[in-house]
């Protein structure tokens, strides 16, 4: 009996071996399986990564062409202001002059009329000459002294 007994408990222990390298044969292939699904997983995670990356690299590139074209376009702008802003500050020099020019003409014109004398424009020539003799004597022909100096832009063109 011993030896019918001794042949099972081996050929039970066959089975059972054949069973577990079975059984594990089987979870190696799941586990080869699930590696290689891990590793598709993770290339494909890599993949999508690089590609956010380069889209991110691409936009930071383009913001930063923006950025400079916005910054030359605000140099070009800024000069001309300065430039604009420096002949209006000329201009207004010249009027500031020329007004004070202008009110030192008309106070020696009023100075003139209240002297009952004046000068007379020649249009002919764009000259002052002294009035006629006669209009001393004709009191009512003094309107002529009355024209205050105007200033046109034409005038101060070079």
């Amino acid at each position: 009996m011993a030896s019918s007994s001794g042949t099972s408990s081996v050929s039970s222990m066959i089975q059972n071996s054949g069973s577990e390298e079975d059984l594990q044969a089987l979870m190696d292939q799941r586990k080869r399986k699930r590696m290689l699904s891990n590793r598709e997983s993770a290339r494909r995670s890599r993949m999508r990564k690089q590609k956010h990356l380069d889209d991110l690299t691409a936009q930071m590139a383009q913001l930063r062409k923006e950025n400079h074209q916005i910054i030359s376009s605000l140099n070009v702008t800024s000069q001309h202001y300065m430039n604009i802003e420096a002949e209006n500050s000329v201009l207004r020099a010249q009027v500031s002059e020329l007004s004070n020019r202008l009110q030192s003409l008309n106070e020696i014109i009023a100075f003139l009329n209240a002297n009952h004398g004046g000068f007379v424009e020649d249009s002919s020539n764009n000259n002052f000459t002294e009035p006629s003799a006669d209009c001393f004597f004709n009191p009512l022909n003094l309107s002529y002294l009355n024209h205050p100096i105007m200033a046109s832009a034409e005038m101060f063109q070079y």
